[in-house]
C-alpha cells in the first residue's frame, strides 16, 4: 500500500513537477500557451492519479470477508472508512473536471497575462479542492497503518479457535498440533496478539488459532468494542476446542472455568465446541470429556482426529471443502 501524502504534500509534488516544465513556441504567446497546457495537465493528473491510486491500494468491500470486516469495523470503522475513499475518489473526479474545463479555457486564451491569470485560477482552485479532502487523507493515512495491524488470518481455511482461561495449556496444544511454529499476529484489545498455527492431513490444510486475551474471562464483563472485536472469531471459527484445566493449577477453579463455557456456548452458539481435559499427567477426574496432556502429548491424536472430524463435517454442512495443497 503506498504512502499517503495530506494535502500539502499532495499539491507540492504536482506543482513542483509542474514547475519544471517549459515548452518551445513559434511566439512568446504560442510557448505560455504550449506551458501552461502542460502544466495544468501534469498538476492535475498526479492529484487524480494519486488519489485513485490511494483508493485502489485499499481492499474492495465486497470482496473482504466478514471476518476482517468487523476487525476493520472495530479498529476504523467501517462507515468512516468508506466515506473518506469515497471523498477520495470524488476529488479525484473533480480534479480531472477542472483540469479539462481549463485546458479548453487556455487553448481559446488570446494574450500571455489571460493565459498565466488562468493557470494561476487553475492552481488556485485545485489547490482548494486537494484541501477540503485534507482531513480524508489524514484518516485514510491513519487507516493505512492501522490496517498493517490485522493478523494475517486466512478465513477460507478450516479453523479450529482454542479457548479458555490463561495457563490452562492453550498456547502450548496450539504448537503440540502445529506442523511449524505458531506465529504471533497482532489483534484488537490483547497485547499479546493471538498464536496461529497450521497442520496438515493428506493434502488438506487446517489453522489453529489460540486467543489470549480475548476467550478467557466471560464475554459479559467485556465492553460493547471488545465484544465485537471477540465475536468477530464467530466469522473464522469452524470448531472451538474448549480446554480445561481439572488440576486448578493455572490458579482457576473448575466452576470459574465451566462459568466460562457456558459464557462462550452462549455467545457463539451454532458453532460446535470440543469440551477437553488438559494436563492429564497431574489429574484425571470422572467426566465424558476428551483427556489429554499438552505437555506430554498424550492424547494428543485422538483430539487431533476429532478436530478434522469436526472440521470436515462443518465445511460439509456450510457447502466447503478444506484447502488442498
Amino acid at each position: 500500500m503506498p504512502t499517503i501524502l495530506c494535502s500539502k504534500e499532495l499539491l507540492d509534488k504536482a506543482f513542483k513537477k509542474a514547475s519544471k516544465i517549459q515548452k518551445k513556441g513559434f511566439d512568446n504567446v504560442d510557448k505560455n500557451k504550449k506551458t501552461a497546457i502542460s502544466k495544468i495537465s501534469v498538476a492535475g493528473d498526479i492529484i487524480s492519479s494519486n488519489l485513485a491510486k490511494y483508493v485502489k491500494a485499499f481492499p474492495s468491500f465486497s470482496k473482504t470477508s466478514q471476518f476482517e470486516m468487523e476487525l476493520i469495523d472495530v479498529i476504523l470503522g467501517i462507515d468512516k472508512l468508506k466515506k473518506s475513499l469515497g471523498a477520495l475518489n470524488w476529488c479525484s473526479a473533480k480534479a480531472l473536471e477542472l483540469e479539462k474545463v481549463y485546458l479548453g479555457k487556455v487553448k481559446k486564451a488570446q494574450n500571455s497575462e489571460e493565459i498565466s491569470r488562468l493557470r494561476r485560477e487553475f492552481y488556485g482552485r485545485l489547490s482548494s479542492l486537494v484541501d477540503q479532502i485534507d482531513q480524508d487523507l489524514k484518516f485514510v493515512a491513519f487507516a493505512r497503518d492501522k490496517l498493517k495491524e490485522l493478523p494475517e488470518i486466512d478465513p477460507t481455511v478450516p479453523t479450529v479457535v482454542i479457548a479458555g482461561f490463561p495457563n490452562v495449556g492453550k498456547s502450548q496444544l496450539v504448537e503440540r498440533i502445529s506442523t511449524a511454529r505458531p506465529k504471533i499476529a497482532p489483534y484488537p484489545f490483547t497485547t499479546q496478539g493471538i498464536g496461529i498455527g497450521h497442520f496438515v492431513v493428506g493434502r488438506k490444510r487446517y489453522q489453529v488459532v489460540d486467543t489470549p486475551g480475548l476467550l478467557d474471562r466471560k464475554l459479559e464483563e467485556r465492553n460493547k468494542i471488545e465484544l465485537q472485536a471477540i465475536l468477530a472469531l464467530k466469522h473464522l471459527a469452524d470448531v472451538i476446542v474448549f480446554l480445561i484445566d481439572p488440576s486448578e493449577t493455572s490458579g482457576y477453579g473448575m466452576k470459574d472455568q465451566l462459568a466460562l463455557l457456558e459464557s462462550i456456548k452462549t455467545n457463539f452458539a451454532g458453532i460446535p465446541i470440543i469440551e477437553i481435559e488438559n494436563k492429564s499427567d497431574i489429574v484425571k477426574i470422572e467426566s465424558p470429556r476428551m483427556k489429554i496432556s499438552a505437555l506430554t502429548g498424550d492424547g494428543i491424536d485422538d483430539l487431533l482426529g476429532l478436530i478434522i472430524e469436526m472440521l470436515d463435517r462443518t465445511r460439509k454442512a456450510n457447502n466447503s471443502e478444506p484447502i488442498a495443497i
